[in-house]
């Protein structure tokens, strides 16, 4: 028998042709990290909350209310435990009148608290020991009512107190609403919405007070922006009248094909007249705003004395305008500024000279009332309706037109004289006379304060 031949060798593959990359079935670590912010507290809420008013109100009538909670718990506690039976005696039956006992009867006596007075008795026949147990369950039936009376009414304190919390963060927040109201107000006001009020309702209480005292603020406030603008408005045109004046000397002197030494000369004083008329209004506006800032020390201040200087110094422009001065000086000692002072004296006698009419009268008068130093200035001229003396006080203002550089002077004397006054805390008052003319008053505090 032939052997057969040995079968061709099975060519095997690669054991690696037939694994599967691990990368294949290796999940990346991230799928199974969870993420951190899980796990991560926010800050905020390690944060105490902000101590507001709202808060402390609320934690205020949550503490009231637990605490007049506890105190009613402990009253109830004490009155029940009193009236609930603590103890049972016991009495034996008495003797008939034969002298023969009668058969005993046991009778029990419950009373509140030993030494109080006893609840109607409850008799018991039988054995001594029945009064014994009736005090035992009568004790323990008090000491479980007792307890129950105490879990109970703790529990009900303690979700009457978290209603008081939740209760006492709403009344707050209607409470403070008001002050929530003028916070946000003050917050946006500004130069530009002064006019708005906040109008606040409802009860005449110390909040309506506040919010009527922030819309009188508001009301002072624009009233002193918009007198601001229109002070720097005018104070603008004032200052741009001499500039346009001196260039236009300037241009004309300058075009002059037959220009001269003389016509130079001539537009040069011109020049130099205007210079002087703005420097007085620079002058007057610095004055101004001198006074304005207020004082900052007070001395002794002879009023008289300032006065006589004032007078003598204008007497000679008063005799070339044909006008009377007639000074009454008594003494006036006052408390203040000396130079302001003198200002004010002098503005008031510039006003009467300046604005008068032809053989006119200036009456000044100097003299003390109640403590007070008074100088007095009247003087005739044009007929001035009573309720335009209160705009002559104010910049760049006249009787009869707003426009000041029409006229003699700069508009700004009376007032630099209210704001003068305004800085030493005097009293002003104006009066127009009926003949014509103006009359002022100003009380300056005394030298001494007492």
């Amino acid at each position: 028998m032939m052997a057969q031949p040995d079968p061709a060798p099975t060519r095997r593959l690669p054991h690696r042709w037939f694994r599967l990359p691990r990368r294949w079935f290796r999940a990346p670590r991230r799928w199974f990290r969870l993420p951190r912010r899980l796990f991560r507290v926010p800050r905020r809420w390690l944060r105490l909350p902000r101590r507001t008013v709202r808060l402390r109100l609320t934690l205020v009538y949550g503490g009231l209310f637990l605490l007049s909670g506890a105190g009613l718990l402990a009253v109830t506690y004490g009155l029940v435990s009193n009236r609930l039976p603590v103890m049972a005696t016991a009495q034996g039956g008495t003797p008939n009148v034969s002298g023969t006992a009668q058969r005993s009867t046991q009778v029990c006596f419950y009373a509140r608290q030993p030494g109080s007075a006893a609840q109607p008795p409850l008799p018991t026949a039988g054995l001594p020991s029945n009064c014994t147990n009736l005090t035992r369950l009568a004790n323990q039936q008090r000491a479980n009512e007792l307890q129950q009376l105490l879990t109970e009414s703790g529990i009900a304190l303690a979700i009457m107190t978290v209603a008081s919390i939740g209760l006492g963060w709403l009344v707050a927040g209607r409470v403070l609403r008001p002050l929530r109201t003028i916070t946000t107000a003050a917050k946006r006001a500004s130069a530009s919405n002064l006019h708005e009020r906040l109008a606040m309702g409802g009860a005449d209480d110390e909040l309506k007070e506040l919010g009527d005292t922030f819309d009188r603020l508001l009301s002072r406030l624009e009233a002193a922006f918009g007198a601001q603008r229109q002070f720097v408005a005018n104070a603008s045109h004032e200052l741009r009248t001499p500039l346009a004046r001196l260039r236009t000397v300037m241009e004309v002197a300058l075009a002059d094909p037959a220009r001269s030494v003389a016509s130079l000369q001539a537009a040069g004083e011109r020049v130099l007249a205007a210079g002087e008329q703005q420097e007085r209004l620079i002058e007057a506006l610095l004055t101004l705003a001198r006074s304005q800032r207020g004082l900052d020390r007070r001395e002794p201040v002879d009023l008289a004395a300032i006065t006589d200087e004032v007078v003598l110094a204008r007497r000679p422009e008063a005799e070339l305008r044909g006008l009377t001065v007639a000074a009454r000086l008594g003494p006036a000692p006052a408390l203040g500024d000396t130079r302001l002072a003198e200002r004010l004296v002098a503005n008031l006698v510039d006003n009467a000279v300046r604005h008068n009419v032809a053989h006119g009268v200036v009456e000044v008068t100097t003299g003390s009332w109640t403590g007070h130093a008074v100088l007095s200035v009247s003087n005739t001229g044009p007929l001035i309706q009573p309720d335009e003396v209160g705009r002559l006080f104010q910049p760049f203002q006249r009787n009869g037109d707003g426009r000041a550089g029409r006229h003699e002077g700069l508009g700004l004397g009376l007032s630099i004289v209210g704001a003068i006054a305004e800085a030493h805390g005097a009293w002003l008052q104006a009066n127009a006379l009926p003949g014509g003319g103006l009359g002022v008053q100003v009380g300056f505090p005394p030298a001494v304060y007492r």
